[in-house]
């Protein structure tokens, strides 16, 4: 029996980011005033110059953030935010984990907003691209544990038993012309993503893989479909075939299936 978990809710994130930026804002704050004295001693310049980078650097933040809350509202967002609001998120996002520690949150939930926002971000966006330019980036787990069969160099050596989504998965790429790769962790992915040159990448992982994954290839936009483990981490996941063909059918713009 697959595990569902309940789709997250993206305020979770947005409340945790908003949070965290305030902190950073009272932090940079108080580290201007500390240095300041230090700093005044050496130049009279230097003290304006550290408050005016401080400043600059929570601004930016501030703009990606509301850039951010208003594209999940529905509000139309100005192209040039994008690199802006996914720097706020890599500045704030650990800041944003300790403060959900703090209101005993878990990672994972967290983690799980984050990637519905993201999701909702890109769909936003509207982005479309041909078959030829979409990679769906599968990890190992979803190969069954005790299937002989090496798949992470090709593919194409999956016989297709129906004991793994796999054979699933690699009809589906076929059906729709897209690229699909199997990868052991972060440094394989990276690897392929530099050999493929994807326009979009869909990506299907647990929610630490899918949240580090998806902030290591921006400017690629990615779509996240979490898997699920009904028999624990690692081993014999799952994913949901129909979240994967709905993503696809979103990215793509000549489709070849039938």
């Amino acid at each position: 029996m697959i595990e569902v978990a309940h789709r997250p809710r993206k305020r979770l994130f947005l409340i945790l980011i908003l949070i965290s930026l305030c902190i950073a804002t009272i932090s940079s704050y108080g580290l201007w005033i500390v240095s300041l004295p230090g700093l005044a001693n050496i130049s009279s310049y230097l003290p304006m110059i550290l408050g005016v980078i401080l400043a600059a650097v929570i601004l930016a933040a501030a703009f990606g953030v509301i850039g951010i809350i208003l594209a999940i509202l529905g509000f139309n967002t100005l192209g040039m935010f994008q690199g802006v609001a996914w720097s706020a998120i890599n500045l704030l996002f650990p800041l944003a984990i300790c403060v959900g520690k703090l209101f005993d949150v878990e990672k994972e939930r967290i983690e799980r907003s984050f990637i519905e926002v993201s999701n909702h971000l890109i769909k936003h966006k509207n982005i479309v691209v041909e078959s030829g330019k979409l990679l769906i980036m599968t990890p190992h787990c979803l190969q069954h544990e005790d299937c002989p069969h090496k798949i992470t160099r090709n593919v194409a050596n999956c016989r297709r038993c129906g004991l793994c989504p796999i054979g699933d998965l690699t009809t589906l790429a076929e059906n729709y012309g897209v690229h699909i790769a199997v990868v052991t962790g972060g440094t394989l992915a990276r690897k392929v993503i530099k050999t493929i040159r994807p326009h979009a990448v869909l990506a299907i992982a647990c929610e630490r893989d899918l949240t580090s994954g998806i902030q290591d290839v921006f400017p690629i936009p990615v779509i996240g479909v979490l898997n699920s483990r009904p028999h624990g981490p690692c081993c014999n996941t799952q994913v949901d075939l129909k979240k994967v063909e709905q993503a696809l059918q979103s990215f793509v713009t000549n489709k070849k299936h039938k």
